[in-house]
């Protein structure tokens, strides 16, 4: 599950069960058996934590295939049970970027291209002293840095920025950099930068390697640069497998099965500089071993009144990738669907406080029995919106019903302590009989039910703030300024004008390049102010004035 903000409405209702209804039947045992071995297997080390679009995702897929198989569900996804997406994880240099200075080939080890710069070719022959119009420049940032030693807020690739603006309205063709005042200037390839790209090639020179052309600074120089700055993707993979009863309607029952790797991508809530597996037993091992074994108890008779579409998903720690592409890219007919389970973190109900949440409670009329259940052996804590945290969220966008199931956060959350041992698979078959029962409940009503819109969660952020425009963002988009994959009808956004589609560039003063650039803006404002927000739609950029 991806950190988020908590905001729910809670309606608890308690339930009392029997001592004999609690017993267990052989049955019983060998699923929730089943569910430890499958926890075992998806937390075990040798998976490495599952992160998404690696080789130990890639054993949890081939697993949860197998299970699949084994349970006489058949392959739903582009390549058998498969569907890969990609993953962006920012820029690289490629392989054609090179440079030569006076006919000597430069190492990689000694310059690097900017990774907000484009891709070009330049051949040339500039005097560094000479800032002639139609020719690279040169700059030290020797006095800049020096002026600014002491100053903490200053930015010194901010700054390289904006003198590449300014340079380039004269005339220059390129900006090289070097610092040849010995001072550590911390200047790398940033390969998650997602600025905008400049108009012209900046490019970072090694003084201590290359200073000596820099000795007579009125010599003219042979340059020939290419610069190839790529983007860099991994695949992941989401499982899917069907179930056809030839019935009218199909419903989706969906869990993540990804989790956080070694905390390669800063999403882990241990900082330390250690190497840890984070095994992700109960976020989401948990709901994964519950899709395996409800692919089994759905694939006999007594549920045949819908299809069932089993989707594992992957990416979703990262911000709902695999379920974003799905619904972007489905293998059956959305429309067609007749609501949405969702499960995640559902290994973890408490013997001291038996509850669990029921998500995505107003996102149908007919979800209102779940309110009036009187046999279940835990509390039902309802939280009535269709969006969180989680994969249920990408399909409440496409106008489907949903529902997400949740026993609740906990001390091992999105640490390497989430282990396999600390699985209630008891409880998680309680939750699983929980959905079986509500699916027959709907089944019986033999019709598809209907959607209803619900409130908009907030998004996490480590920034702190009380107003929010009214935008659903898009986590997989890239490019710099923040995707709106949704608008909030009557929230300043869309009183602004945005659409689905739109990307915010600008939030007050701050330039938005990134969802933390965002979340900083936001957190500069309460409610009642006014500001002016700037968003693209295609290359136009509208400016428009808001109210919080």
């Amino acid at each position: 599950m991806i950190k988020h903000v908590p905001f729910l409405i809670f309606i608890s209702v308690f339930f009392c069960v029997d001592a004999d209804a609690q017993k267990l039947k052989k049955a019983d045992k060998e699923i929730i058996s089943r569910i430890s071995q499958h926890v075992s297997y998806l937390a075990d080390d040798k998976l490495e934590g599952r992160r998404a679009g690696s080789h130990g995702e890639k054993l949890a897929a081939d697993y949860i295939s197998n299970q699949f198989k084994a349970a006489g569900v058949t392959p739903k996804g582009t390549e058998g049970y498969l569907q890969s997406f990609p993953i962006y994880e920012g820029k690289e240099i490629g392989k054609s970027t090179q440079l030569s200075i006076n006919g000597e080939t430069i190492s990689s080890k000694d310059f690097f291209p900017f990774a907000f710069s484009p891709n070009s070719r330049i051949e040339a022959m500039p005097a560094i002293v000479l800032q002639e119009s139609g020719m690279p420049w040169f700059t030290d940032l020797k006095e800049v840095m020096d002026a600014n030693a002491g100053n903490p807020h200053f930015d010194l690739v901010d700054h390289i920025r904006t003198h590449t603006q300014q340079v380039q309205e004269k005339g220059a063709t390129a900006l090289f950099v070097y610092n040849s005042s010995g001072k550590n200037d911390h200047l790398s390839f940033e390969a998650k930068d997602v600025s905008a790209k400049t108009a012209i090639p900046v490019v970072y020179l090694s003084y201590k390697s290359l200073g000596r052309f820099f000795e007579d600074q009125s010599a003219t120089l042979d340059v020939n640069l290419v610069t190839d700055i790529e983007e860099k993707y991994r695949r992941g993979h989401n499982v899917v497998g069907y179930i056809d009863n030839g019935a009218a309607n199909t419903v989706i029952l969906g869990a993540h099965y990804d989790h956080l790797g070694y905390g390669e991508d800063g999403n882990s809530l241990v900082r330390v500089a250690e190497k840890m597996i984070h095994n992700g037993a109960d976020d989401n091992a948990s709901g994964t071993s519950a899709l395996i074994e409800l692919a089994r108890i759905l694939n006999n008779k007594n549920y045949k009144g819908s299809n069932y579409l089993l989707i594992a998903f992957s990416g979703e720690e990262l911000g709902l990738f695999g379920s974003k592409y799905y619904v972007e890219n489905p293998t059956i007919d959305l429309g067609k669907v007749n609501y949405m389970i969702n499960m995640d973190m559902i290994g973890r109900l408490s013997d001291s406080n038996k509850a669990i949440t029921v998500g995505g409670f107003g996102t149908s009329p007919a979800w209102s029995f779940i309110n009036a259940e009187n046999k279940l052996p835990f509390s039902v804590k309802i939280d009535s919106s269709g969006s969180g945290p989680s994969d249920h969220t990408s399909f409440y966008r496409k106008d489907i019903p949903v529902l997400f199931f949740f026993t609740g956060l906990h001390s091992d959350y999105h640490k390497p302590s989430d282990d396999a041992d600390k699985v209630n698979a008891t409880g998680t078959y309680q939750v699983m009989n929980f959905i079986t029962d509500i699916i027959s409940r709907i089944n019986k009503q033999n019709q598809k039910i209907a959607f209803t819109k619900t409130r908009e969660r907030q998004m996490a952020t480590s920034a702190r703030f009380t107003v929010s425009l009214g935008i659903m963002p898009d986590y997989t988009f890239n490019g710099p300024g923040v995707r709106a994959d949704g608008v909030t009808e009557g929230r300043p956004a869309h009183k602004a004008g945005m659409q689905t589609g739109d990307i915010v560039v600008q939030l007050g003063e701050m330039t938005v390049n990134s969802m933390e650039d965002y979340m900083q803006a936001l957190s500069k404002f309460k409610k009642g102010d006014s500001t002016k927000v700037k968003y693209k739609r295609g290359e136009a950029v509208t400016e428009s004035n808001i109210q919080f």
